[in-house]
């Protein structure tokens, strides 16, 4: 017997909306009834989420588009507001944020206060990656986060440890096992430079305990700097 899978859509595009659905529909889920509700802002959306609580009938899964028409009674101004609500009413819904934007300041908030399973930019995505996106947050209970997103929280890490675009090329080449001495053949810099480079970035990234290269990278890959 097929367990009922409760899908939320929520974008203001319908043609959007249709094609998401399309996309899920034509894929076969074992063990699994796909049911799509829709709604096209955020009055809408508000009124299911809380009415699918009242009824013991909670979404499994919601997309959400960021940009929606507001519900100012109800203080819900966006998709964010709307994730938030999610979290609170429907603890194990999983989320999926849909937006065109992926500053990091945006995607640090979304991280920070929906902590949401997916984080889809419409830009960086076609039919294939929606599909695969699905996949490995339901299938494989992963986050997902599309392409720009990754690399938006990459310059958000370097930011923050106010690395520049040397630090890098240094790290990046560290990481390929190239030695020290030999990256001023791929990096600008004079070896004296490089070194005083990486015993910052060492202090910064160790904590000031001290390591190897092997662990400089490590913790650098820890953090998804490369």
């Amino acid at each position: 017997m097929q367990q009922d899978l409760n899908i939320l859509i929520v974008d203001d595009h319908p043609m959007t909306v249709n094609g998401y659905i399309n996309v899920l529909s034509d894929e076969k889920f074992e063990g699994y009834n796909l049911v799509f509700t829709k709604a096209l802002d955020c009055e809408e959306a508000y009124r299911l989420i809380t009415e699918s609580k009242e009824a013991g009938t909670a979404f499994d899964i919601a997309y959400l588009d960021l940009s929606l028409p507001p519900y100012p009674d109800k203080n819900i101004f966006s998709g964010f507001d709307l994730g938030l609500l999610i979290r609170n009413t429907l603890p194990d819904c999983i989320i999926i944020i849909l937006t065109m934007h992926s500053e990091s300041a945006l995607v640090d908030r979304l991280i920070k206060e929906i902590n949401p399973q997916g984080i889809l930019c419409k830009s960086d995505i076609d039919i294939d990656e929606f599909l695969n996106a699905f996949k490995i947050v339901f299938e494989n209970g992963d986050t997902y986060l599309s392409n720009k997103i990754v690399k938006s929280l990459k310059e958000k890490v370097f930011d923050n440890f106010k690395l520049d675009s040397y630090d890098k090329q240094i790290l990046m080449r560290l990481s390929e096992g190239i030695l020290t001495k030999n990256i001023p053949n791929y990096v600008p810099l004079s070896l004296s430079a490089i070194e005083k480079r990486k015993a910052r970035m060492k202090n910064m990234l160790l904590q000031g305990k001290g390591g190897d290269d092997y662990e400089l990278i490590e913790a650098i890959k820890k953090i998804g700097i490369i």
